[in-house]
């Protein structure tokens, strides 16, 4: 690897580590980093967003995808949220990524993880913004193109997040 471009990319992973992932999109695009999912991010409507991040508006609701998320968030800045797909994490059969995205939120595709066999389980816990009462929803890809959906959760804000 080249020094400046070792230098460049440990400096995005400390800026993220210290910034707390607030600036991941940002930091991610400044670096350049190889597979980041800028477009779907930048999308405004939940169509375009899933459109441009799994390639269609509608997944199968699958009982594999848990979405955790509260009933009411007091704050719209910091709703705690937990993914958990039940699924193989084998060299051949494996999560490769998992997407949430909140329906009406002014970006809706919140946050995008991915994934490889070694992670052993396709988990994560997160704390997302959300700008009203809204539905929050995960999807699921695997290696080989599958896709599932959790159930849609209405998660009621009382105080907005994103700029209210």
């Amino acid at each position: 690897m080249e020094r400046r471009k070792f230098l460049k990319q440990s400096l995005v992973v400390s800026a993220m580590v210290s910034a707390g992932g607030a600036l991941l999109p940002s930091l991610a695009r400044a670096a350049n980093v190889p597979g980041w999912p800028a477009k779907e991010f930048d999308a405004k409507v939940l169509d375009q967003a899933m459109q441009d991040s799994i390639g269609k508006t509608s997944v199968p609701v699958s009982p594999a995808v848990h979405l955790t998320a509260p009933t009411i968030a007091e704050n719209g800045a910091a709703v705690p949220v937990t993914v958990d797909v039940d699924h193989p994490m084998t060299a051949d059969n494996y999560i490769d990524a998992v997407f949430l995205y909140v329906d009406h939120n002014p970006t809706p595709l919140a946050s995008a993880f991915f994934f490889s066999p070694e992670n052993g389980r396709a988990y994560f816990q997160e704390r997302i913004k959300m700008a009203k009462t809204d539905m929050v929803r995960a999807v699921a890809r695997t290696n080989k193109g599958e896709l599932m959906s959790s159930k849609p959760q209405e998660v009621k804000v009382t105080i907005g997040g994103c700029g209210g």
